[in-house]
């Protein structure tokens, strides 16, 4: 974009740069809720709050699948070293 064209969208500056850290904020989040280390946190969580009881088995599965489904998404995916680091 040339010097005019620069010109012409400052007005916009804002919004743009409000979408840029709109962008850098989700991909921080997938990053995290895709993190097998966070994934298998929360997998042994679920684990103790069954045996605590304070869940059902039904509940335990469907969560625990959920859980999975993620965990399963995040390897495939390779963008996670899986030590809740990220890259």
């Amino acid at each position: 974009m040339g010097l005019i064209g620069e010109v012409l969208m400052l007005p916009f500056a804002p919004v743009r740069g409000a979408g840029w850290a709109v962008r850098q904020v989700l991909r921080e989040a997938e990053r995290i809720y895709y993190d097998p280390a966070t994934v298998r946190a929360e997998l042994a969580r679920l684990e103790e709050q069954l045996e605590a009881g304070e869940i059902t088995e039904e509940e335990f599965d469907r969560r625990e699948d959920e859980l999975l489904d993620r965990l399963e998404t995040a390897l495939h995916s390779g963008d996670t070293t899986g030590n809740g680091t990220g890259r």
